[in-house]
């Protein structure tokens, strides 16, 4: 019999658990849950939504577990926010891992964590808790990535890197080595990190801009 889940959320990363949850898992998603003044909708994705301050009454902790489906909004403090409401009244946090991730590390994942497929995942890392780890990232071996920390697509962790609370690492952002990410760190799409970085820092990396020469004055396209 699979467990019983429910997910926080009624966006796309909500819709996003669902379908993965669903198809690679020993979970069924069995109700969504936002709070009261955020309710829109009754059903989402076919299933029951219902306030938040009525979710254990409808879905006992002791029957269900619960995973928050949020983004990195106000760097990661609402899904931080959430994931500790729902652990005070008693759930269990659910995390998923794709069947399609590759996962070396001895299972040193913690509670909540979306981990989409084709990410590597090499020996000696430790993931902690509330961590999102989008599609194709590569994390190096001995890094530690700490709790609350959103990581989107194709990014690159060398070895030996300790990553801090609360970060958030856009797409194609490389890190070089054995530096640490400071917490609550903004590390943009495609910048490279060759050294440590203090923490709420900002790091953008360089807009391609756009060229002076028209499309149709390219005679080799």
């Amino acid at each position: 019999m699979k467990k019983r889940l429910v997910i926080f959320g009624s966006g796309d990363i909500a819709q996003l658990a669902h379908y993965y949850f669903s198809t690679d898992s020993d979970y069924e998603v069995v109700a969504f849950t936002v709070d009261a003044a955020y309710m829109t909708e009754t059903v989402f994705c076919g299933l029951p939504v219902v306030p938040f301050d009525e979710v254990s009454q409808k879905y006992s902790p002791d029957e269900c577990d619960f995973f928050v489906a949020l983004s990195y909004s106000k760097l990661n403090a609402v899904r931080k926010e959430k994931y500790l409401a729902a652990k005070a009244i008693g759930y269990r946090l659910a995390s998923f891992i794709s069947s399609r991730a590759t996962v070396l590390n001895e299972g040193r994942i913690g509670e909540n964590c979306f981990i989409f497929e084709d990410n590597t995942i090499q020996p000696f890392v430790t993931i902690a808790n509330n961590v999102t780890l989008w599609s194709g990232n590569h994390i190096g071996h001995h890094s530690t990535i700490k709790d609350h920390c959103f990581i989107a697509s194709h990014v690159v962790v060398s070895g030996g890197v300790e990553i801090g609370e609360q970060c958030f690492i856009g797409v194609n952002a490389t890190l070089r080595d054995h530096i640490n990410i400071g917490e609550r760190c903004v590390i943009g799409a495609g910048a490279l990190l060759l050294a440590d970085a203090e923490a709420e820092g900002v790091y953008i990396g360089t807009a391609t801009e756009r060229a002076k020469v028209p499309s149709t004055k390219l005679r080799r396209i």
